[in-house]
């Protein structure tokens, strides 16, 4: 995991989404530092292949360079197209190195349950620990459960440096029983294609 990258990042004085299309066809990917107790919230443009290829190089902590003063911050959230296949605007919050922080997390499933169907009550989970140690995703080993087990926050292996910030006992997943899925045939007498069978009628002795 790299610990940080330096994004130059230009203040946006126009707003609204004719402006953030225009940004997205010059390469720029509109974004916003939010706000905290010191500093107001600012709205920016930052290069999105420099951004993209730091995710895809797991950088968590970005150093924005706002005019010339570095802001050290981590992705609050992402929003993107409507097919999900493009990133329309990043959401940065403010962060000091070396001091924990909350992030929310992508988790990920590992095996299948020795029987049952597993059941995702979360996919993601919010997590504490330094802006250098957020991880891309925390691994949930699932093939050791059965039937009727549940597994809850408490029971997730947390990198070390890593902790939980939800409450323990939030249930993550569950194993149920499969659903069986009866298909009804339409021969009342459940014959496979075949007409129904009737009993023999008697026929009348021949006429003397």
């Amino acid at each position: 995991m790299t610990d940080t990258k330096p994004l130059p990042t230009v203040v946006r004085e126009k707003l609204g989404s004719r402006s953030a299309r225009k940004l997205r066809a010059d390469g720029q990917l509109p974004c916003s530092l939010q706000a905290d107790s010191d500093h107001e919230h600012v709205n920016l443009a930052i290069s999105e292949y420099d951004f993209l290829s730091a995710r895809r190089h797991h950088v968590h902590l970005y150093d924005l360079d706002i005019n010339g003063n570095l802001e050290s911050a981590v992705v609050r959230e992402l929003q993107w197209d409507a097919l999900g296949s493009r990133v329309n605007h990043v959401e940065f919050k403010r962060v000091t190195r070396g001091v924990a922080t909350e992030s929310e997390v992508e988790l990920e499933f590992i095996g299948h349950p020795k029987n049952g169907q597993l059941n995702h009550l979360h996919t993601h989970i919010t997590i504490s620990c330094i802006p250098s140690l957020i991880p891309d995703a925390i691994e949930v080993k699932v093939g050791h459960m059965e039937l009727g087990d549940h597994l809850k926050a408490a029971d997730l292996e947390m990198p070390e440096g890593i902790s939980i910030a939800i409450d323990p006992e939030t249930e993550i997943v569950v194993v149920s029983a499969e659903k069986v899925v009866v298909e009804e045939t339409d021969d009342e007498d459940g014959l496979d294609g075949e007409a129904p069978m009737s009993a023999p009628v008697d026929e009348p002795p021949p006429a003397s």
